[in-house]
């Protein structure tokens, strides 16, 4: 059995294939230039180019990158794209399905989310299948975490989310003409990012994310992730407040890939929940 992601579980495609995972590189385009996530361009490097004045992009990876993965055998595979109106990944993997040697023994599987949350699922698909796990038996447990899932995102520069179409229209309205900080989560479908509220600083955008992970009772069988875009101090701090606040959750810190980057914008914070 094959466990299959892209980068944007933030997860290098070395680092996944010492794991046991695929994972299969989403492209960036800046200056003019098309980089696979990770392996040709690191976060740090990215974001010294938008800070220059560069405009990014992005996009998931090609079909036939993914064709090539589901062809390399027969066996069973599970492939974890980032959520469906999100991205374009998973219209695109179930494109290459339809076109593989085998469809019959390929799993396309919607996370509904990226970054923390697809990083703690691909992992746990990967564990799974070490406990030999029946395909059946580990999209089931995927799919009970999926549910799961919360995202919220706190965005330093509101252009690159509503540059990206990744909003709904009322909130890219909102981006154009207020400079506050808008604290954003996924609509209820989990397709589209919505505004939960808007505050004059990060101290307040901060407390409102923390309520909402109190209101959905996040506690010990979670894990929560918080993602930072180039800003390292002020996401260990807001690590720091998350430990506090939920002492007994599992916790992680990560840095976005440029692909995450190229949406949430650099100084984007991401703060996530998975119950595990």
């Amino acid at each position: 059995m094959k466990i299959i992601a892209d980068t944007a579980a933030l997860i290098p495609p070395a680092e996944g294939a010492s794991q046991g995972m695929t994972i299969i590189p989403v492209s960036v385009s800046i200056n003019d230039r098309t980089y696979d996530d990770y392996s040709q361009i690191t976060s740090a490097e990215f974001l010294k180019q938008i800070s220059e004045g560069a405009v990014p992009s992005s996009s998931q990876p090609a079909i036939g990158d993914i064709l090539d993965v589901l062809d390399e055998s027969s066996e069973e595979m599970l492939f974890l794209t980032v959520g469906d109106g999100l991205s374009g990944g998973y219209q695109t993997a179930m494109g290459a399905r339809a076109m593989a040697k085998n469809p019959e023994r390929i799993h396309i599987l919607n996370s509904k989310t990226l970054a923390g949350p697809l990083r703690y699922l691909a992992k746990k698909a990967v564990a799974l299948k070490e406990q030999e796990l029946s395909m059946a038996n580990i999209i089931a447990e995927l799919q009970r975490c999926i549910e799961s899932s919360v995202s919220f995102v706190i965005p330093e520069d509101f252009k690159f989310l509503k540059r990206s179409g990744r909003l709904t229209a009322f909130t890219a309205k909102l981006g154009g003409t207020l400079k506050l900080l808008p604290v954003l989560t996924q609509t209820k479908d989990k397709t589209r990012i919505t505004p939960v509220s808007i505050k004059r600083s990060w101290k307040s955008a901060v407390e409102t994310v923390f309520q909402r992970l109190e209101e959905l009772g996040v506690g010990a069988e979670h894990l929560i992730s918080v993602c930072h875009a180039g800003t390292p101090l002020k996401a260990e701090k807001i690590l720091e407040q998350v430990e506090a606040r939920f002492s007994a959750s599992e916790t992680e810190l990560l840095e976005l890939s440029p692909a995450l980057i190229t949406h949430g914008g650099p100084g984007c914070i991401v703060i996530q929940a998975i119950h595990k």
